[in-house]
């Protein structure tokens, strides 16, 4: 497993991280997603860079089989820790998943995996193994941060035109309150850079909204929102049928 620059964020924030004000809104971003993927009972969901555990517990407590990964080790021990039935949790890289059609539904919520990759072709390796673990007719939930709403409000970060990327310079608490000044690494998409990467890797979008954590809705995508929220679904090639000798 290839190390990622989140990991030693992670292991210093702990479960510190859930005190940010974008985490609170766990609650009405499931609701969201299960009704825009139409996710029931017996579904079984995949939660790429699932932190420590919110969405994959919100859905395991509403009688939904929910598997997470993550690279950070610790905060999967958080996800673990009283992980409601149906929640269970490995650490995994979100870039070399190796699932083939096993689960309904994928979520990779929050820049949970995707977005934080700032190497070329790693977010597509994350869209890959995602759409592979999907079952045929599989949906998906993605949020993406806005390339749009970067360029025009992060008046405090540094936003890489050649490569999409923002960069800032931040300070983050630990559990105990211990301050550190971390960097930040975010890869920002317009919809139609989410659109192409998508369809290279047999995912039909089926809509681009804006949204901000803790307000997921429909409306359409714009420069106005922090986020996007991709909702698709895989379809994959039938095999060609093979017509008889003659």
């Amino acid at each position: 497993m290839t190390e990622h620059w989140f990991e030693s964020l992670a292991e210093h924030m702990g479960s510190a991280y859930d005190r940010y004000a974008h985490t609170k809104g766990t609650v009405q971003e499931v609701d969201h997603v299960i009704d825009v993927l139409g996710i029931q009972s017996g579904d079984q969901v995949l939660d790429v860079g699932c932190g420590t555990g919110r969405h994959a517990h919100e859905l395991a407590r509403r009688g939904i089989g929910v598997h997470g990964i993550d690279i950070s080790q610790r905060f999967v021990e958080i996800a673990r820790l009283n992980a409601p039935h149906g929640a269970t949790f490995e650490r995994r890289d979100a870039r070399t998943l190796d699932f083939h059609e096993e689960f309904d539904v994928a979520i990779c919520l929050c820049q949970g995996a995707f977005g934080m990759m700032t190497a070329d072709g790693e977010d597509a390796a994350v869209v890959a193994g995602m759409s592979s673990a999907l079952r045929s007719g599989g949906r998906l939930a993605l949020s993406a941060f806005n390339a749009y709403f970067a360029v025009k409000y992060h008046g405090g970060a540094e936003f890489d035109a050649a490569t999409g990327v923002s960069h800032e310079r931040t300070e983050i608490r630990s559990e105990s309150g211990e301050q550190k000044s971390v960097d930040l690494w975010t890869g920002c998409y317009t919809p139609r850079e989410l659109r192409l990467l998508l369809a290279a890797h047999g995912l039909a979008i089926d809509s681009i909204s804006s949204v901000e954590p803790g307000a997921y809705g429909c409306d359409p995508a714009s420069v106005e929102s922090p986020e996007y929220l991709v909702v698709a679904r895989v379809e994959r090639a039938s095999a060609p049928e093979h017509s008889p000798a003659l």
